[in-house]
C-alpha cells in the first residue's frame, strides 16, 4: 500500500554568480586576459581603460527623484560608485618590466617541426598525404604505436587513398631521418638504435658497440645483466661495454618531449604572484598583466538619465532599459568578480607565505614544513575547495625560481624526536642517500628504511618506495652500473 507523506530537506545550491565566480578563481593569470576579452565582447556596459570624469555626473545623479522611484524603476546611483565608474584600477599594477616578462625556452610544437621537414622532401602523392597520416599518428613522447595496418586502412577509409604497407613503411623511414633523433620510432628499441645510426661514421668503436648491444641484447640491457651481455658478445672487458652503456644511457627515449629539439623558440610564462626579499623581509604582490582597467560604460550610464525624463509607462523602452539593466548589472558583477578574486588569492598566498616563511627566506627545501590544504583553510576562514581552487594551477616568482603552489603542500612524517617534519624533506633525503650509493651495489627499498630509520625518520618500505617512484627513482636493479 502507497502512502503519500511530506518530508523536509536542506539543500545547498549554488547561484549561477558563485559558480561563475569559482570558475573565475580557477583562471591563472596567463589566461586571464583571455576570459576579460571574452566578457568584454559579451558584454557592452562593460569597458577597460581608466575613466575620463565630465561635468554633469553630479547633475545626472541627482536628477534621479528618490520619491518617484518603485520597485521596477532603475537608479543611476546603484551603477555608479565612485570606485566602479572612475574605473577600477586592478591591485598588483604597475610600471616593473621585470614582473611582465620572464622568458623562459620552450620548444615548438612537435607536429609543426615534423611537419615543416616533410614539406623539405618535396614528395609527390600520395607518398605526401601517406606523410601527413604517419606525421598525426605520431603520439606526444616522438613514437607511433599506431600498426601501419591500420594506417594503411586509415588512408582508405578516410581519403580514399589505396596503399601498402610496404608504401607506408617506405615514407616512415624517411620521416625517421627527421630532428629530433629517433622520431617516429616504433618500440624504445628502434628509437635508440635509429640515434646511434646518426651517430655511427664507420670509426667509433662505442657506436658499435652499443648498436650491438641494443639489436642483440636489448632484453638484457633493459634489465641490466650486465654479465650475461658479456657472455653474449663474448668479452671479458668489462670497459668495453661499460663505455658503450654509458653512450647508450646518453639517448633520447622520449624525442617528443622536446630535449632532442633544436627548434626552439621564446614563449613566456605569467607567474600569479611575486615575491620578493627585501633586506630579509619578504614582500608579496599579485602579478596582474594580464588584467586591464575594468569601468561600466558611460554610455550605458546615460541611459539611464534618459529613462528618468522619458513616459515610464512606454513598452519599448523599458524592455529597453530592462536588457540595459542586465548588463549593468553583469558588468558591476564581473567587476567585483574580479577584485573578490585578486583579494582571495592574495589572502590564500599571504597565508601559504606565513605558514612557510622559513623555506621563503632561504629556498632551503628541508625548511618546508608538512602543510595540507585544511591548514590554509583555517589560517584565512575559508572552505578548503576554495584553497584547492586557488593552489591547482597558480604558480608563484620567487629569488629562488617560480614554483606551482602545489608544491608547497604535502604530508608529515613524525621523526624519532617526535618532530613532524615534510615529506618533502624525507624525499631529498632519499635523493642524497641515492645519489651518493656505490653504484655497483645500489640500496634496495628495505636498506633505504633501514638507513632513515637509524636517521630518526619513522618510515615504512612501502612508503620509501612510493617516495622513490614520485622522485623518478628505478628500482635498485635498474640502478646498478658496472
Amino acid at each position: 500500500m502507497q502512502k503519500l507523506g511530506l518530508s523536509q530537506s536542506l539543500q545547498q545550491k549554488l547561484s549561477p554568480q558563485q559558480i561563475q565566480f569559482i570558475k573565475l578563481l580557477q583562471v591563472p593569470t596567463a589566461e586571464l586576459e583571455a576570459r576579460i576579452e571574452e566578457e568584454l565582447e559579451q558584454n557592452p556596459a562593460l569597458e577597460e581603460g581608466e575613466e575620463e570624469p565630465y561635468d554633469d555626473q553630479p547633475q545626472m545623479e541627482e536628477e534621479i527623484r528618490e520619491d518617484a522611484k518603485t520597485d521596477d524603476e532603475l537608479d543611476i546611483k546603484d551603477y555608479l560608485h565612485d570606485d566602479d565608474y572612475t574605473g577600477y584600477k586592478m591591485q598588483g599594477d604597475g610600471d616593473d618590466d621585470e614582473d611582465r616578462e620572464m622568458p623562459i625556452p620552450m620548444a615548438t610544437t612537435l607536429h609543426e617541426q615534423l611537419m615543416d621537414q616533410l614539406e623539405f622532401l618535396g614528395l609527390e602523392e600520395p607518398q605526401y598525404s601517406i606523410g601527413k597520416q604517419l606525421v598525426g599518428s605520431i603520439e606526444g613522447d616522438g613514437y607511433i604505436r599506431r600498426d601501419l595496418d591500420a594506417i594503411v586502412n586509415d588512408l582508405a577509409f578516410s581519403q580514399g587513398i589505396e596503399t601498402t604497407r610496404e608504401e607506408v613503411e617506405e615514407v616512415l623511414k624517411k620521416i625517421q631521418t627527421f630532428d629530433p633523433p629517433g622520431i617516429a620510432a616504433r618500440n624504445l628499441q628502434e628509437c635508440l638504435l635509429l640515434q646511434l645510426e646518426r651517430m655511427d661514421n664507420g670509426h667509433d668503436i662505442d657506436v658499435a658497440v652499443a648498436k650491438k648491444i641494443i639489436s642483440e641484447c636489448f632484453d638484457e640491457f633493459t634489465k641490466k645483466h650486465y654479465s650475461k651481455i658479456q657472455k653474449k658478445l663474448d668479452t671479458e672487458d668489462e670497459d668495453f661495454i661499460r663505455d658503450a652503456i654509458d653512450l647508450i644511457v646518453k639517448l633520447n627515449p622520449k624525442p617528443g618531449s622536446g630535449s632532442g629539439s633544436t627548434l626552439v623558440k621564446n614563449s613566456y610564462i605569467i607567474p600569479d604572484f611575486i615575491l620578493t626579499s627585501n633586506n630579509g623581509k619578504l614582500e608579496l604582490t599579485l602579478n596582474s598583466r594580464n588584467a586591464p582597467d575594468l569601468r561600466i560604460s558611460r554610455s550605458y550610464a546615460e541611459m539611464f538619465k534618459a529613462y528618468d525624463k522619458s513616459d515610464k509607462k512606454d513598452k519599448k523602452l523599458k524592455e529597453a532599459v530592462t536588457f540595459v539593466k542586465h548588463k549593468l548589472d553583469a558588468a558591476k558583477w564581473f567587476i567585483d568578480a574580479i577584485k573578490q578574486r585578486q583579494q582571495t588569492l592574495l589572502k590564500t598566498m599571504k597565508a601559504i607565505v606565513d605558514f612557510q616563511y622559513e623555506f621563503f627566506l632561504e629556498g632551503d627545501e628541508t625548511k618546508l614544513k608538512p602543510m595540507i590544504l585544511k591548514d590554509i583553510a583555517n589560517m584565512i576562514g575559508m572552505d578548503i575547495s576554495t584553497v584547492s581552487r586557488v593552489a591547482s594551477s597558480k604558480s608563484v616568482q620567487t629569488d629562488f625560481g617560480i614554483y606551482p603552489l602545489k608544491y608547497f603542500f604535502s604530508e608529515g612524517i613524525t621523526t624519532d624526536s617526535g618532530e613532524e617534519v615534510s615529506s618533502r624533506e624525507v624525499k631529498q633525503i632519499i635523493k642524497e642517500i641515492i645519489d651518493s650509493e656505490d653504484k655497483s651495489k645500489p640500496y634496495s627499498d628495505d636498506k633505504l628504511e633501514k638507513i632513515l630509520n637509524q636517521r630518526g625518520y619513522n618510515i615504512a618500505r612501502r612508503t620509501v618506495a612510493k617516495y622513490r617512484e614520485q622522485l623518478n627513482i628505478p628500482v635498485a636493479r635498474l640502478r646498478k652500473e658496472l
